[in-house]
């Protein structure tokens, strides 16, 4: 399966990779998903890290590329490189200051984070689909009671907006999953669940999504990939990447799109 034409933007690219990801072959798939949580690298990486991050050898990867309508990782990563560049004020003076004392002392690492999340934000303001958000707004403006779940690294966007909809006097709950209790039952139809996970996917928080969605529950999802289990469920997907330093990734973008939806749900239910 070849696609004749290279995708002309980011947007489409993901477009791309979300139709033909279940048709790969198994190595093909790795690259796949490897791609799908990991965006933000293939700018500064090349086809072998490329490769290695995802667990095959670079010809793989290479026909991963072609699949996906370009004629090898270079032009592949054009398109990246292309999308960002120019949109990054220049902080490398700085950041290469304070990379001299080292990458363990306290102000190097401040810098470190405050760069990445900085980059993580500006990625997102130039990603984010305005159709889909608004979509999310209005359907979770409309629901009786918003439902929460996120657990692990999530939990602290979960919780946090669960709090704002407290503030804001929108009906919320936070579902913990403590003691391995789901709390389905307390979910209605006239409800609405908003799930956040990213790769690896928590299990727990993809079976309530899926559960909900068999009851006709609507809902939203906040995750870092394009093609993951959320959007194949008919899940409203809120694309967030998170810029990465030392494989540690903060939540800045995330808690961004979370208080959008809570002060935007929020103006709309008083409204």
């Amino acid at each position: 399966m070849t696609v004749n034409e290279a995708p002309g933007s980011v947007k489409a690219f993901e477009e791309r990779l979300h139709e033909v990801a279940d048709s790969l072959p198994k190595r093909l798939r790795q690259c796949a998903d490897y791609v799908a949580s990991n965006q933000d690298r293939i700018a500064v990486s090349t086809v072998a890290e490329m490769a290695e991050g995802a667990g095959v050898q670079p010809s793989a990867f290479m026909r991963f590329c072609q699949i996906m309508g370009f004629s090898g990782f270079s032009e592949m990563q054009r398109l990246f490189r292309e999308s960002y560049v120019g949109g990054w004020p220049d902080y490398a003076t700085r950041l290469d200051h304070l990379r001299e004392k080292g990458d363990e002392s306290a102000s190097g690492l401040l810098a470190e984070f405050v760069e990445a999340g900085r980059a993580s934000l500006e990625s997102l303001l130039k990603s984010v689909d305005t159709r889909q958000l608004d979509d999310a707004v209005s359907t979770l403006a409309k629901a009786r009671t918003v439902h929460i779940v996120g657990l692990r690294r999530s939990f602290p966007v979960a919780s946090y907006l669960a709090y704002a909809f407290e503030k804001m006097k929108v009906p919320a709950v936070l579902h913990s999953a403590v003691g391995g209790l789901g709390n389905i039952s307390a979910i209605s139809p006239d409800d609405a669940l908003i799930a956040i996970t990213f790769s690896p996917y928590s299990s727990e928080t993809l079976e309530l999504a899926d559960a909900v969605r068999a009851k006709g529950v609507p809902v939203v999802a906040l995750s870092d990939s394009a093609v993951n289990p959320l959007r194949k469920g008919g899940a409203m997907l809120l694309t967030v990447t998170e810029i990465d330093f030392g494989a540690f990734r903060s939540l800045s973008a995330t808690l961004c799109v979370a208080i959008t939806l809570a002060v935007a749900v929020g103006a709309r239910k008083t409204g």
